[in-house]
């Protein structure tokens, strides 16, 4: 199999298994902590990073490609800060 096949699929499962904890932390905190505002916030971004990955993959160019990709490294890093932030309060 192609090595950039590869790479592409380990990047697309494993920012849906990040998704997923995102969602998992997101339950956790509204219904043990009644917190919704932040965890909201990261429920988007943390969930966002995968979106792009996969709709990279039908990408209309290569430029395109590029800026959904950059879009979920600013996704990526917007999660950081809620995660830090909720870390942090």
């Amino acid at each position: 199999m192609n090595e950039i096949i590869m790479k592409e699929n380990v990047i697309k499962s494993k920012s849906f298994a990040f998704a997923l904890r995102i969602v998992k932390l997101y339950k956790y905190l509204s219904t043990t902590h009644n917190e919704y505002v932040l965890s909201k916030q990261l429920l988007r971004s943390g969930t966002a990073i995968g979106a792009l990955v996969r709709e990279s993959e039908h990408a209309e160019s290569k430029a395109d490609f590029i800026h959904k990709l950059s879009i979920a490294l600013k996704e990526a890093n917007e999660t950081d800060y809620w995660l830090e932030l909720l870390s942090q309060s």
